[in-house]
């Protein structure tokens, strides 16, 4: 029995992996001919360039970190929705709502009472997870109590977000003397959020994220009720079959990952930005958190990785694009690609001969069914056989015991 167990997951982990390398060769193979079509320089060069500008030095790690942190954040996001079977497209106006709720509390509160830095920054902090989370619970509420598709509400709360931010930044938060520019006064010290270590540009950020990598793997895999949203999230007629509230999963599922997206954006103006304006939102940050987590498949340890690898696309782009005449909206197309490769991956199935069996799990790794694999003979008697505890053996992050 130890030695099927070993064999299973070895078969998970091999296909976890296979699908992402995949995707991510394809999506460099369309990039490469985009370059070639576009530009005189080779890809390899191009990629050269762009590796060398994302982890050839330590400079160059760090500004590869610091930009896959808000990426980590909504790939959270979307992980902890996407786990309770919630097609989370609104981190990106979660994330943005936690900036906007963090800045009328860096920026207003002081000009109402004096706080201390022990005092001033939790609050920020607290604001900016407060504001991301009540607007995911919007979308909670729209469906559980209106059925309204999350698909279409998060996409439309995404615009509301961008305009509350341009009508806050011209008018109620603009900078005092400012006419020119629309944008908020700088935030005060007490609430930002300092290097880690004097000298290098890694902020406690970081920190707080890992922190919340390790409370998403605790929640969903270690608790009550992390462990009914993965079973609403498999099968909802199970869940309520079961008992489980499948409203209160959806409620607290949407509140949890629309704070962690908030807590992105807050992270994001108190670290980096330090101030509120029109531009602050040029990047997608929710979207590329999609496919972080599409290629992580929702497991903690693969989110960071891929969220690593699509910040060194963001600071590697630009240094090729420096050193080349390769646009870095190459690295954008890349990331589309690895969505849409990630979404479709049926189209890697290739007939093969398997060194290993699919597990049954894996298919619902990211919510993204794959058919059943063909037993060798009629009776099927080769099939590995699904135990009652694989709904934890595809992500289980630790080691056999």
């Amino acid at each position: 029995m130890q030695g099927t167990s070993i064999k299973q997951r070895i078969g998970v982990i091999l296909e976890a992996l296979y699908y992402p390398i995949m995707a991510l060769l394809a999506s460099f193979l369309i990039g490469s001919v985009i370059i070639l079509l576009t530009s005189s320089t080779s890809p390899l060069d191009a990629y050269g360039f762009m590796f060398k500008g994302a982890f050839g030095s330590v400079a160059a790690w760090q500004d590869t970190i610091i930009k896959a942190i808000p990426f980590v954040f909504t790939a959270l996001s979307f992980s902890v929705a996407r786990r309770c079977g919630i097609i989370n497209l609104g981190a990106e106006g979660q994330f943005i709502m936690g900036a906007l709720f963090s800045t009328i509390v860096a920026v207003q509160l002081p000009l109402l009472v004096d706080l201390p830095k022990i005092a001033h920054l939790p609050l920020t902090l607290l604001a900016g997870f407060l504001g991301g989370a009540l607007y995911g619970l919007l979308v909670a509420v729209f469906e559980v109590q209106g059925g309204a598709s999350e698909l279409i509400t998060t996409i439309m709360l995404n615009y509301i977000a961008r305009y509350l931010v341009s009508f806050a930044v011209n008018g109620p938060l603009m900078e005092p003397g400012q006419s020119t520019y629309p944008q908020s006064a700088r935030f005060p010290e007490t609430a930002t959020l300092g290097p880690i270590v004097k000298g290098i540009r890694l902020h406690w950020g970081l920190i707080i994220l890992l922190i919340c990598v390790v409370l998403y793997y605790f929640y969903q895999w270690k608790t009550t009720k992390g462990f009914e949203a993965r079973i609403v999230g498999f099968n909802p007629s199970a869940g309520e079959y079961a008992g489980i509230s499948i409203k209160a999963a959806t409620l607290r599922s949407l509140f949890i990952a629309g704070g962690i997206a908030g807590l992105g954006g807050c992270i994001e103006m108190i670290s980096i930005q330090m101030r509120l304006h029109m531009t602050s939102f040029s990047v997608s940050y929710g979207f590329t958190g999609i496919a972080v987590a599409l290629l992580g498949s929702l497991n903690p340890v693969g989110v960071l990785v891929a969220g690593v690898l699509f910040g060194g696309l963001s600071a590697g782009s630009l240094s090729m694009e420096v050193m080349t005449d390769v646009k870095s909206s190459v690295a954008l197309i890349i990331q589309a690609f690895v969505i849409l490769f990630i979404a479709g991956r049926r189209m890697f199935m290739f007939r093969r001969k398997r060194l290993f069996r699919f597990h049954p799990v894996a298919q619902d790794e990211m919510g993204l069914p794959l058919p059943a694999p063909e037993p060798e003979d009629a009776t099927g008697k080769d099939q590995l056989p699904l135990r009652k505890d694989d709904l934890n053996d595809g992500d289980n992050m630790e080691g056999e015991e």
